[in-house]
């Protein structure tokens, strides 16, 4: 649910120490036995593999669309593709259902508790406990400088949830900057499949790292598995080849791939609230929707900067229904067919954010502000487009320090709200 941890500040601020594309060249490994997580025994379990990947090139998007006019929602799970020779394939929609199913479905063999920590029992290393508490430290720090608001929210966990959502969001940061950073020019490919590698290898009992080892103690302890980090990679392989989206299936995919990922990475160290009645299905829903709001936010702030870049992170055909093209945005010239345009856009992320909603309120209530805080922050974003009339082209939308600053109580007081009762999931098919 934790999902202010991705793209929060240019990734291209990322310090050089992180090491993410010298290591993936180099190797750069530190002592295996040294940093050797705790109940590495139980990584050994098989990891399935999912292909999320868009189906047919020639399928003819017949998913059910969002309505701006009648204000019906885009469903969460859309129905089918059928391919122009009339076979039917899973929409993007269902298959990242799919991998919400089956991460619930590992939480789900956790028992819910009130007690401070639901982890694993520890079987401590001799000599790896400050090196792990240095990894962990270090993790922290970065978070600090580099997402600051969430950070702060992270300081009401308790220590060992703490340290778990530094170490994922370091892995995120690090992941991102692979095509995103300062030595994004240099990466290939092959490089993120020796990146994927070493994911293997983190899950595996064998960090190449420190901050690798922060996550390796982390996934070791939590019921987190290993498919949205591999899903995550997945999307920087798309950035190396793709910048042009056909449709809504499309983007909701990268969307997923890039920021609902964290989503689903972070609820089992968030926790779910023992006095929940949320169906486990829902939350994570809640989780992978935040992630979709916030990307395709992302997605609408920086349409400028995209195009400077040669790339246009809109749907093509809803480009085209509005009397648009990829000249218009080369342009950059707001015209009434881009405000109109924007309007449903943002109508549709907005939706997203609120399917958000009811999920932040049944996680576990110490993790309930940092999750309030991302979801009233990324909003706001949109508030500050329609305020720039819609000129995401010259102009870039961001919240002031004194809208922030007014946001923490806000989000503060909604985390002490209580879990609501929900019957049944919000992922729900129709």
């Amino acid at each position: 649910m934790a999902c202010l941890l991705l793209r929060m500040i240019a990734p291209a601020d990322i310090p050089a120490g992180l090491g993410s594309a010298e290591a993936i060249r180099e190797g750069d490994r530190f002592p295996r036995k040294a940093f050797r997580p705790r109940n590495s025994r139980n990584l050994s379990r098989k990891r399935r593999r999912w292909s999320l990947r868009s189906p047919h090139a020639d399928s003819k998007y017949a998913s059910l669309r969002f309505d701006p006019e009648s204000g019906m929602n885009l469903p969460l799970v859309s129905s089918l593709l059928t391919s122009t020779a009339g076979e039917v394939a899973v929409s993007a929609e269902q298959k990242v259902y799919n991998v919400v199913l089956k991460q619930a479905a590992l939480v789900k063999q956790q028992p819910r508790s009130s007690t401070a920590l639901d982890v694993k029992p520890d079987t401590v290393i001799p000599g790896s406990v400050g090196l792990l508490k240095e990894a962990y430290d270090r993790c922290g720090e970065v978070c600090a400088e580099y997402a600051k608001t969430f950070y702060l929210g992270t300081l009401l966990m308790t220590p060992e949830r703490r340290r778990a959502i530094w170490a994922i969001y370091v892995w995120c940061r690090r992941t991102d900057e692979l095509v995103d950073g300062p030595n994004a020019s240099q990466i290939t490919p092959t490089a993120l499949d020796r990146w994927e590698s070493r994911l293997d290898d983190v899950f595996a009992g064998r960090p190449y790292d420190m901050l690798d080892a922060a996550l390796s103690d982390t996934v070791s302890k939590y019921p987190v598995d290993i498919q949205p980090f591999r899903d995550m990679i997945e999307g920087m392989r798309m950035d190396l080849k793709k910048s042009r989206y056909k449709n809504f299936d499309e983007l909701y995919l990268y969307c997923y791939y890039v920021a609902g990922t964290v989503g689903l990475m972070s609820v089992p160290v968030m926790g779910i609230a023992p006095e929940s009645k949320a169906t486990t299905e829902s939350v994570y829903g809640a989780a992978l929707a935040l992630g979709l709001a916030n990307q395709l936010t992302n997605i609408l702030r920086d349409v400028g900067e995209d195009a400077r870049r040669g790339r246009i992170y809109l749907p093509q055909d809803e480009l085209a229904q509005a009397g648009l093209s990829d000249e218009d945005i080369f342009g950059g010239k707001v015209t009434e067919k881009w405000r109109s345009f924007m309007k449903n856009q943002i109508r549709r992320a907005r939706m997203f954010f609120q399917q958000a909603e009811a999920g932040v309120t049944e996680l576990n209530r110490a993790s309930r502000w940092p999750v309030w805080a991302s979801l009233q922050l990324y909003r706001q974003i949109l508030d500050e487009i329609e305020a720039n009339d819609y000129n995401n082209f010259t102009k870039r939308a961001y919240v002031s320090k004194a809208k922030k600053l007014l946001a923490l109580p806000v989000a503060y007081g909604k985390s002490l709200i209580s879990p609501s009762s929900l019957s049944q999931s919000s992922l729900a098919k129709t």
